[in-house]
């Protein structure tokens, strides 16, 4: 089935909105939307959830000029988690993006074309890469900041170079000149920032949070078992230990006991020999 009509109650995807505010952008980019449209619009398509709230919002706007636009409902091949399969090739499904007084981002599974050019005046941007594809092995990000900001999020493997200057402002060079991994693509950033800053900066996926925190709650546990498991070898130590000092002590009172009464049964030998002695200086032999 591939008729969004056809499927109005169908839940849309981030990508799927995304697509949709690409259009909006195009058309006030070309003078179709006023500004106020515009953020009608794009407001209408962050808070849609289903492919019936998303047609009507470009219904009357052009895709490339000649087809109505349409949410497109077949999904990519599922990641295989390499960088092979995540450099696709292609043009991009967007390669610029525009905050004057706004902002605009891009996240989730989406391709980061070879070159993508954002600029922002007193606004934000923001470009997510954890999860996107990218259409080469080597793109370039060319961000102008004035009076604004962008924020670029790299996930870990990633090389990145960094050759933006800035006046006033800021470039954030932290990242770059850090090694990529095998295979992974490589992300130039440049451009200017003009008492504004560009941000690059590492993060891992929510997926990998998560995984992350699963290992670590796991080795927690494994530890707590250990740990229980050593003390409970320790009580049987202990118990054991406890057992053989009663032993013992139990065989020193005993050997004591027969001390004490060998003892007393040599005074008493010794005692009646006396008597005996006594009574045959008193009484003679008789």
């Amino acid at each position: 089935m591939t008729d969004d009509a056809a499927v109005p109650d169908l839940r849309a995807s981030d990508a799927d909105r995304e697509r949709v505010a690409e259009v909006l952008r195009d058309a006030l980019a070309e003078g179709r939307l006023d500004m106020a449209e515009f953020e009608e619009r794009l407001e209408a398509t962050y808070r849609a959830r289903t492919y019936g709230e998303l047609t009507p919002i470009t219904r009357d706007l052009p895709v490339g000029g000649v087809a109505p636009p349409h949410v497109s409902l077949t999904k990519e091949p599922p990641q295989d988690g390499s960088w092979a399969g995540r450099i696709v090739g292609g043009e991009g499904s967007s390669s610029w993006g525009v905050a004057v007084l706004s902002g605009f981002e891009r996240r989730g599974r989406w391709t980061v074309p070879k070159r993508f050019t954002c600029f922002t005046f007193m606004g934000g941007g923001e470009l997510d890469l954890r999860e996107a594809n990218f259409a080469d092995r080597e793109v370039e990000i060319t961000c102008v900041a004035v009076m604004g900001g962008v924020n670029v999020i790299v996930p870990p493997g990633v090389e990145v170079v960094v050759r933006g200057i800035g006046i006033m402002g800021g470039f954030d060079h932290r990242e770059s000149g850090v090694p990529g991994e095998p295979g992974a693509p490589r992300v130039i950033v440049n451009g200017f920032a003009f008492w504004g800053g560009v941000g690059v900066e590492r993060k891992l996926t929510r997926e990998e949070r998560r995984r992350l925190k699963e290992e670590r709650r796991q080795e927690k546990l494994e530890r707590r078992a250990s740990v229980r498991e050593l003390q409970q070898d320790y009580r049987e130590d202990v118990r054991e230990a406890h057992r053989g000092m009663l032993e013992d002590h139990r065989d020193l009172l005993r050997e004591r006991h027969e001390d004490r009464r060998e003892r007393l049964e040599e005074r008493r030998e010794r005692q009646r020999e006396r008597r005996r002695e006594r009574d045959r200086r008193r009484y003679g032999d008789r």
